[in-house]
């Protein structure tokens, strides 16, 4: 997870992804560090509970700057995001993703 350090401090409020199309407005799931390819012997370990408020597909390319931020990265231009989600995710600009927008629990202590 790039983003784990965002989502403990809850700035990030919008993530992409090139799946997870069955989420729905109200479920609720947990933010974990790492879920997939554990190795024997290791453990998920889980960050906070967040509730799904919106998920849609879009373009990749469609982000803004506002988006940037809500992906938890203030500074960072929509460009190098595309960029650096692509890279990541060996993906194209023009990929639809899911955008997903989450609420945190109020209490903060997941």
């Amino acid at each position: 997870m790039l983003t784990k350090e965002q989502i403990r401090m809850r700035t990030k409020t919008v993530t992409k992804r090139l799946g997870w199309w069955f989420l729905k407005p109200g479920d609720v799931v947990w933010a974990c560090e790492k879920c997939m390819g554990l190795k024997k012997g290791e453990k998920v370990r889980r960050i906070c509970l967040i509730e799904i408020v919106d998920s849609h597909p879009e373009p990749l390319a469609a982000i803004t700057q506002e988006e940037c931020a809500k992906e938890g990265f203030l500074n960072m231009t929509p460009a190098r995001f595309v960029e650096m989600f692509a890279k990541f995710n060996q993906c194209k600009p023009d990929t639809i993703v899911n955008r997903i927008e989450v609420r945190y629990g109020s209490s903060g202590k997941d």
